[in-house]
């Protein structure tokens, strides 16, 4: 299993058009084989973050998952809303024994 967590830093006057173009974007990617969760969170100190987690099965279901026409469209979007580079880590759970 693998977690991406992708931080979008929004231009202040274009967050709501991200918020909206998101919505089509992340209903379509829950659908997809391979995805367990796909969420977008807001900082609650920073109004200009937003923060897509998202949970999948392996790495494979992320290459059909980037070529989607949903992502295509939600990137217009994006371009368009961010005033910086989105930031993309790529996370597996530690293997902890917390016992």
């Amino acid at each position: 299993m693998i977690y991406i967590v992708a931080t979008l830093t929004v231009k202040p006057e274009m967050r709501a058009e991200l918020i909206e173009g998101a919505k089509a974007c992340i209903k379509a990617t829950r659908q997809e084989p391979g995805n367990i969760a796909y969420d977008m969170h807001e900082s609650v100190t920073d109004p200009t973050k937003m923060v897509f987690v998202e949970q999948w099965d392996n790495a494979e279901a992320l290459e059909p998952h980037r070529k989607a026409e949903h992502m295509k469209a939600f990137g217009r979007i994006a371009a368009k809303c961010l005033s910086a580079p989105a930031r993309i880590e790529i996370i597996t759970p530690a293997k902890v024994d917390a016992r």
